[in-house]
């Protein structure tokens, strides 16, 4: 249903038009099957030509109904997980540093990445599944219009293949969302293989220990609770299946001895469940897909109420200063909270006034909060007590965009852009040129199109 919902919010007026028109199509399709088993009934008085005409009418509308819906749905899926993408890329960029340093990369990259692709993966299959779905329902139909008591049997085989399957989905889904939370830490454990590659290079018993007690015993969870859920999910397929043959071999071997039922309405009910067989299989093939959809669903709201709950008010920034007099912190603080400490580490109270041309020197032991008051004084990390002022322009959430873009850093972590973004110049090319010339690294790196011929 989360996925369903998805949909719905994002055109709902689209996705009625599209099931409408798959649901006509699967009408269609197992109305062909009343026509064909009326057309190889010997007791069937219509003209040939008018049978003949009423399968091409059929056909037509399946066809055309069915390419009209799957076009619609693909289009909407694809637009909705565009906008999913593009929503949650926004929220990342729109909330707070530190918040998004507490959440960690490994779980960001999961969420685009693997949980995204889930959700895109599994709107892919629904507008195939909305056909099978109509056509099911369809033949049901057709069923109730032969015999409202056989329709009632089947109805009640049904309830009791959905309750057991159910409860097998259910089971299977939770192994999944396990699955999903291993998969968050198995992200954290390839970011330390690249990030470090020096340090495992050169400790062996290091590499070895993360490799065997922290990288293989992740993976090993991650694949028994894929393996776990997925078996479910081949379960529920072959007890569902088991159940719709029990169908057939009730209606087969035991309903003509019930009722009396003549040859051709049996042979009705035998081509009808047989044509049953294809949309049952591929509906009950899907259900991994839609439950790992759905678990990738659960995941990227609940980091997207995270984002939104610590989100930045979004402003477009007038222009920077060109001069500037003095910057000023007065009894700024900021606290680390960590999940695994009760206390929370309190930096500052800071008192600072920096002024023009000075060259500023922030010394201190590891932890000691160098990086830290550097994030507070560029305004990325906002302070939780205190003052910053700008030129008497005091720093709010109003204007701490704007107030952003006075300053260029380079952290530890800097990360390098292959293409020179966001800066309108003509001779861009020219007075880039110029500057690696300065720095005697034009021997190293060209500029192309404000673009970088290399960043390594």
């Amino acid at each position: 249903m989360n996925l369903i919902y998805f949909l719905l919010r994002s055109a709902w007026k689209m996705v009625a038009i599209a099931i409408i028109t798959g649901f006509l199509s699967g009408g269609s399709s197992a109305g062909l099957i009343a026509l064909i088993s009326s057309a190889a009934s010997q007791s069937n008085t219509s003209p040939l030509t008018t049978i003949a005409w009423g399968f091409v009418a059929l056909v037509l509308v399946a066809l055309i109904t069915g390419v009209i819906s799957q076009i619609m749905l693909i289009r909407l899926s694809q637009n909705a997980v565009l906008r999913l993408r593009m929503r949650l890329s926004r929220q990342i960029l729109a909330s707070e540093l530190s918040h998004l340093e507490q959440l960690g990369n490994p779980r960001l990259l999961a969420t685009l990445t693997e949980d995204v692709q889930a959700v895109a993966n599994a709107v892919y299959v629904i507008p195939f599944l909305c056909i099978d779905m109509s056509m099911a329902l369809g033949c049901l139909l057709y069923i109730t219009w032969l015999s409202w008591l056989v329709f009632i049997m089947v109805l009640v085989l049904m309830i009791a293949a959905i309750a057991s399957c159910k409860w097998l989905l259910d089971r299977g889904e939770k192994l999944l969302a396990l699955a999903r939370e291993d998969q968050d830490i198995l992200f954290k454990n390839f970011s330390t293989i690249t990030a470090g590659i020096k340090e495992l290079k050169l400790h062996y018993q290091r590499r070895q220990f993360f490799l065997t007690h922290r990288l293989e015993a992740t993976a090993s969870r991650f694949r028994n609770h894929n393996v776990q859920g997925l078996t479910l999910f081949a379960t529920t397929t072959s007890w569902g299946k088991l159940i719709f043959f029990f169908a057939i071999g009730f209606v087969l071997f035991i309903l003509p001895h019930l009722f009396a039922i003549d040859a051709e309405t049996l042979s009705g009910y035998i081509l009808t469940f047989t044509y049953l067989m294809l949309p049952m299989d591929n509906i009950s093939n899907n259900l991994p897909l839609i439950s790992k959809a759905s678990v990738a669903l659960q995941k990227i709201e609940s980091l997207g109420l995270s984002l939104a709950s610590r989100a930045e008010v979004a402003t477009t920034p007038p222009n920077s200063l060109t001069n500037w007099h003095s910057l000023q912190l007065k009894n700024v603080t900021h606290a680390y909270y960590t999940d695994q400490e009760d206390n929370s580490f309190i930096l500052g109270p800071i008192n600072l006034t920096l002024y023009p041309q000075e060259l500023i020197f922030i010394v201190g032991g590891n932890g000691s909060g160098k990086s830290s008051l550097a994030k507070l004084i560029t305004g990325l990390y906002i302070p939780e007590n205190g003052e910053i002022i700008l030129n008497q322009n005091l720093i709010t959430e109003a204007n701490r965009e704007w107030y952003r873009q006075h300053f260029s850093v380079v952290f530890s972590d800097f990360y390098l852009f292959e293409e020179l973004l966001g800066l309108e110049n003509n001779n861009l090319d020219i007075q880039a040129q110029k500057y690696l010339e300065k720095l005697q690294l034009n021997h190293k790196v060209k500029i192309e199109n404000g673009q970088l011929s290399t960043t390594a």
